[in-house]
C-alpha cells in the first residue's frame, strides 16, 4: 500500500514538471545585423573618423557664361575701326617692315596706319564672322577706304585669300590708344631745269 502511494506521487510530480516546462517561453533568437549597419557602427573604444575633406580635385570647375566676352591680350576687347582689309604676300616676304622686323607672310602680323607697333588687334570678318588676332609690325595700307593690311597667314585664317579685299571690324585691348601717326611713303621730287629766257645760252 505504501509502495502504491509512492508511485502515484511520483507520477503526479512528473506530470506537473512536464506542464511547467511546456509553459515556459523560449528566448528570442538573436537577430544578426546587416553588413551595412554593422559596418556603420564604430568599433568599441574607437572614435568615429571625421568626414572626408573636399579637395581641389573633387571641386567642380566654375561655370562660365556662354556669352562671356573673350579677352584680347589679357584685356577686354573694344571696337576700334571698321573698313576694308587687304593682304600682302610673296612679293613682300622677307622685306624689312617699318618696325624694323622682316615681313614673314606665314606669321599673324599686319600693317596699320596709326596703331603702335606690337599692338595686338582682333580682325573680325563682316562677311563670315571669322576672327584672327594679329600683331602690328608695319605701316599701311594707304589706299582709300582700307584700314588694315594682313599677312597672308592672317588673311587665310578669315577666308579672304580669294576675295582680296574684305569688310572687317577691328578690335583692340581696352587700354590701347592710337598714338602713332600715319607714315606715308616719301614722295620723290623730280628736279627740273630752270627755264631760260629766249636767246639765253646755258652755262
Amino acid at each position: 500500500m505504501i509502495f502504491y502511494k509512492g508511485a502515484v506521487r511520483s507520477c503526479i510530480s512528473a506530470c506537473l514538471l512536464a506542464l511547467l516546462s511546456a509553459c515556459v517561453t523560449p528566448p528570442a533568437p538573436e537577430v544578426e545585423l546587416a553588413p551595412a549597419a554593422a559596418a556603420s557602427r564604430p568599433a568599441p573604444g574607437k572614435a568615429p573618423s571625421p568626414p572626408e575633406a573636399v579637395t581641389a580635385e573633387t571641386t567642380p570647375p566654375p561655370i562660365v557664361a556662354a556669352d562671356a566676352p573673350s579677352l584680347l591680350a589679357g584685356e577686354t576687347a573694344k571696337e576700334f575701326e571698321q573698313g576694308k582689309a587687304s593682304w600682302y604676300g610673296p612679293r613682300f616676304n622677307g622685306r624689312r617692315t617699318a618696325s624694323g622686323e622682316r615681313y614673314n607672310m606665314h606669321e599673324l602680323t599686319a600693317a596699320h596706319k596709326t596703331l603702335p607697333f606690337g599692338t595686338v588687334v582682333r580682325v573680325r570678318s563682316l562677311v563670315n564672322g571669322k576672327e584672327v588676332d594679329v600683331r602690328i609690325t608695319d605701316r599701311g595700307p594707304f589706299s582709300r577706304g582700307r584700314v588694315i593690311d594682313l599677312s597672308r597667314a592672317a588673311a587665310e585664317s578669315i577666308g579672304m585669300l580669294g576675295l582680296g579685299v574684305k569688310d572687317v571690324l577691328l578690335l583692340v585691348p581696352d587700354s590701347t590708344s592710337p598714338v602713332a601717326q600715319a607714315q606715308r611713303p616719301p614722295v620723290k621730287k623730280i628736279s627740273r631745269p630752270a627755264s631760260r629766257a629766249p636767246g639765253q645760252s646755258a652755262r
